[in-house]
């Protein structure tokens, strides 16, 4: 609800747009293809690199998406580099408040009715580096994306 309050880029409001279905299919495609090389690497070095208990892995796999997913949307409000574009401060607000109750929200008693349980701090390392490589990656196919697409 937040992003209704969000800042837009002058240049988005210069002139009126008409939306363009051929580039949103583009875009959804190409963002979610990102995304599920994203959900691969994550279920790959969860199973296979830190040998993830099943309640692990999912309580590994909910903070990553559910963070992932909410910085993601930091990065692609915008066609600038998300350090140059400011999201408004409800967005923003919010955007920090989800990630900081998916950090502790399996530490709960609530989080262990979910079936999660506490991570090590190699795995949280870990997640913050797939998250930090899936950031990277989003900005780099950002900006291509829209240096063929404009």
């Amino acid at each position: 609800m937040t992003i209704a309050t969000d800042h837009v880029d002058e240049e988005m409001v210069t002139q009126p747009r008409r939306w363009d279905i051929s580039f949103i299919r583009k875009f959804m495609l190409t963002f979610g293809l990102v995304s599920s090389v994203f959900d691969f690497l994550t279920f790959g070095i969860l199973l296979l690199v830190l040998r993830a208990t099943p309640a692990q892995f999912r309580t590994g796999w909910f903070m990553e998406s559910v963070i992932s997913a909410s910085i993601i949307v930091l990065v692609i409000r915008s066609r600038r580099p998300f350090f140059k574009s400011r999201p408004g401060n409800h967005l923003l607000a919010a955007t920090l408040a989800i990630v900081i109750v998916t950090l502790i929200f399996p530490y709960t008693p609530i989080g262990r009715i979910f079936g999660f349980s506490p991570l090590p701090i190699t795995f949280l390392v870990m997640l913050a580096f797939i998250i930090v490589f899936y950031i990277l990656m989003a900005e780099q196919v950002k900006k291509r994306f829209y240096q063929r697409n404009l």
